[in-house]
């Protein structure tokens, strides 16, 4: 029997998977510990050629060490042409300028950049432009391949021998914690090879985990990921603004009257001073009027998670930790839920969360009289900030509000038109300033509601000029031809190009 070929089954070439004779070789027991001794191996070990795609993740936000590290190793081992997908660039990333100068980074991915690289970008560093892409673009993009990941390297605070990676150790020693991974599990599921940097190897098996470990081939043990006080800086700062308390406020008077706030209603409030502190008030109305949301979305917050462990949030789910509390309570909550970006947001992803959002809270640069909204660049053209999940979330939910101040110092907010177009107007419905609301004119639901409210409402052309008329109308931005970065929409469109800012 055992000298059967394929030739001597009836119907062979009809059943499927019958294609070849059993090989011995492919029972071979397989390595049953990935830790390997050194990045430079792993690196040799993944097959990492010049001109491949990398990619990182941003879950330690300005805490992270990672990227630098493993761009300072490829360097050193001669690697030149590389594409760097990360799901966001943040201040700490400076080092990277020398690497792009030196040929090793030639090509960059990423929602976006900040601080001295966003700078030196802006002002001509790249010859390739940067292509930035939302949360759930990013997502879309590596599920359908556009984005073609060689090697993925992945911090996590805890990884078994296998593979099993986590944004937290299962004890409480006080070490680097991120919380959910939302953003690598994408990375880790399409990459050809993934490799896991870690400071903490647990027993097997690391459950619950992020990342399973069928979808790891190395692991690397290092003394340094990240610093987890980095992951609460900037865009999740705490307000005690007087004119940012106020559009909060206005913001959660907008909710209350949008017909979405009501028992069992979902939301997402987004980064920014005034837009976390509508949780704030939201809390207060919730109680007033006895109100349970069923769930919270997206980057969640202490401010959130507190909101949930007074019974006010049924659920939680997780795409990126916030701040350290989330982190812990991600690790401790069994309703706490960490979910991929193409979960979260991915336009190819029938199921995608944000399509289930009543309400979104979202900060910006600017808004314009389309209602469109930029938050990549500032008054000057240069790059200072990130896509992130902006047009994701407004597409997605019921009732999209943006919140943004009239001016800041002698800036107006509210233009003619935006200097770069992030979000499109349709799927922006409300712009919150400290002046006032302004309802997109194809909401007439809303307007109708807000009206019989007593919310104070005005045209956003009437913002415009009023806001023109506090600061005047700034000279426009002197711009060379060259073309510095692409915006593109969450299905991979392009929206706008960002270009060389003169020096």
């Amino acid at each position: 029997m055992n000298n059967t070929s394929l030739k001597d089954i009836p119907f062979a070439d009809e059943l499927r998977g019958i294609d070849r004779v059993f090989d011995p070789a492919s029972a071979a027991l397989k390595p049953r510990n990935k830790v390997i001794s050194s990045l430079e191996e792993a690196v040799r070990l993944s097959g990492l050629r010049d001109g491949m795609t990398i990619s990182f993740h941003h879950h330690f936000r300005n805490g992270d060490y990672i990227v630098g590290d493993v761009v300072d190793t490829l360097a050193g081992m001669g690697f030149k042409n590389l594409v760097l997908a990360a799901s966001s660039l943040t201040d700490c990333h400076y080092p990277l300028i020398e690497h792009i100068k030196n040929g090793v980074i030639r090509r960059i991915e990423t929602s976006g950049l900040r601080g001295k690289l966003a700078d030196a970008v802006s002002h001509g560093l790249m010859e390739v432009p940067v292509v930035f892409r939302s949360h759930g673009g990013r997502a879309g993009a590596i599920d359908t391949g556009v984005i073609d990941i060689g090697v993925a390297f992945l911090g996590a605070p805890s990884c078994d021998p296998a593979g099993n990676a986590n944004g937290y150790a299962r004890d409480t020693d006080g070490g680097i914690m991120c919380g959910s991974m939302g953003y690598a599990k994408c990375d880790a599921a399409r990459a050809k090879k993934t490799i896991i940097i870690t400071n903490k190897i647990v027993d097997y098996p690391n459950a619950p985990f992020a990342i399973s470990e069928h979808e790891v081939d190395y692991i690397v043990e290092t003394s340094r990921i990240g610093d987890s006080a980095g992951i609460m800086t900037g865009a999740t700062r705490f307000t005690k603004n007087p004119k940012e308390l106020l559009m909060a406020e206005l913001a959660c008077n907008v909710i209350a009257a949008s017909g979405r706030f009501k028992d069992g209603f979902s939301f997402q409030t987004g980064t920014g001073g005034a837009s976390l502190a509508v949780t704030r008030f939201l809390r207060d109305l919730m109680l007033a009027q006895d109100i349970k949301a069923r769930f919270a979305l997206g980057g969640i917050t202490g401010s959130i998670v507190e909101l949930h462990e007074e019974g006010l949030i049924k659920r939680l789910i997780d795409v990126q930790g916030f701040d350290l509390k989330a982190a812990e309570s991600l690790r401790d909550n069994r309703f706490h839920q960490q979910i991929s970006a193409s979960f979260y947001a991915s336009p190819f992803n029938p199921g995608a969360a944000v399509n289930q959002l009543d309400v979104v809270v979202l900060s910006a640069l600017e808004a314009d009289c389309g209602f469109n909204v930029n938050v990549l660049t500032g008054s000057d053209g240069v790059i200072r900030g990130a896509i992130g999940g902006h047009p994701d979330t407004a597409y997605g939910a019921a009732v999209s509000i943006v919140v943004l101040p009239l001016t800041r110092g002698r800036i107006p907010c509210v233009v003619k038109k935006v200097e770069t177009n992030v979000t499109p107007g349709e799927t922006v419905d409300v712009i919150v300033t400290d002046h006032g609301v302004a309802v997109n004119p194809r909401r007439a639901d809303l307007a109708e509601r807000f009206a019989a409210s007593g919310l104070p409402l005005q045209t956003i052309e009437a913002l415009q000029k009023k806001a023109e008329s506090i600061v005047g109308d700034p000279d426009p931005i002197e711009y060379l031809d060259r073309i510095v970065g692409v915006v593109t929409y969450r299905d991979g469109s392009v929206m706008d190009v960002v270009r060389q800012v003169k020096d």
